[in-house]
């Protein structure tokens, strides 16, 4: 049975792109074969992420307005056999997309066989965000501790609560999962960022990550390789961690407690 995921936002540049792309390429490391298909119509940046924007022949508006057939416009990830990219159009207006045309796309990828689609939603309430939401079964909502992207999110919920088809069929919910990307417990301590808890109170939806501030992440986007396949780092082992949730298995969470230097660090300079 596919499950459609889609990543979320109200507001944009909380790392939405980067954690579909982890997301996806975990579910795949994992076994399963998944599909990830851009939204943002007109900017498109999902392929530079996954390293393969040299490789973009057709896009996903190319298939809904049947110039390309959807194996002609799906590309294989380089690093993962079961991965497939379907990257958006740079060129095209962002009514491009239809909802006739993305549930033609949703259910073909369903008889190809694939296990997950993960759907990498532009920011905000305009036609690309609505239709990556509308055939959600889950929803991971990115948000960073600040109060103005919470309260985006927050506006998000509300159109998955009553615009997603489960919501117009009558259906079970869309299951919604909150994921904290650039969180840093020493800002938080200073009182610079909102805690775990505040943001935890404010949404009131399962938590099933934080992704620390980290630079690492800005050197994965610039070699195109999801930040997850960065062994050793502490965004790859955060987003292993979410891929674990997701899947059900019970995780501690890592990467939220201030942890203050020793002394002989302190001396060195350290913070």
């Amino acid at each position: 049975m596919t499950r459609i995921v889609v990543v979320t936002s109200g507001k944009g540049g909380v790392g939405k792109t980067t954690t579909s792309a982890s997301f996806s390429a975990g579910l795949a490391m994992r076994g399963y074969k998944t599909a990830v298909i851009d939204f943002d119509v007109g900017l498109r940046n999902l392929d530079l992420i996954m390293g393969c924007e040299r490789r973009v022949v057709y896009d996903f508006v190319n298939v809904i307005q049947g110039e390309a057939s959807l194996n002609q416009a799906l590309i294989k990830d380089k690093q993962l056999e079961n991965l497939f990219i379907l990257p958006a159009s740079q060129t095209r207006d962002k009514d491009a997309l239809s909802q006739d045309g993305v549930e033609k796309v949703i259910n073909d990828l369903k008889t190809m066989g694939f296990d997950y689609i993960v759907c990498d939603s532009p920011a905000g309430i305009e036609t690309g965000a609505l239709l990556a939401a509308y055939f959600a079964d889950d929803a991971i909502v990115v948000t960073n501790p600040e109060v103005s992207s919470v309260r985006d999110s927050d506006r998000i919920l509300g159109i998955l609560a009553s615009k997603s088809k489960r919501a117009v069929d009558g259906l079970e919910p869309v299951q919604e999962f909150l994921l904290l990307t650039r969180y840093n417990p020493k800002r938080v301590e200073d009182g610079e960022m909102l805690s775990l808890k505040d943001i935890e109170d404010i949404l009131r939806i399962k938590l099933i990550g934080v992704i620390p501030e980290s630079e690492n992440v800005l050197q994965a986007s610039n070699q195109g390789l999801p930040a997850i396949h960065l062994k050793g780092s502490d965004v790859a082992e955060a987003y292993s961690d979410v891929i674990d949730r997701y899947l059900g298995q019970e995780k501690p969470l890592r990467f939220t407690e201030y942890v203050k230097p020793g002394l002989f660090k302190r001396l060195l300079g350290g913070k």
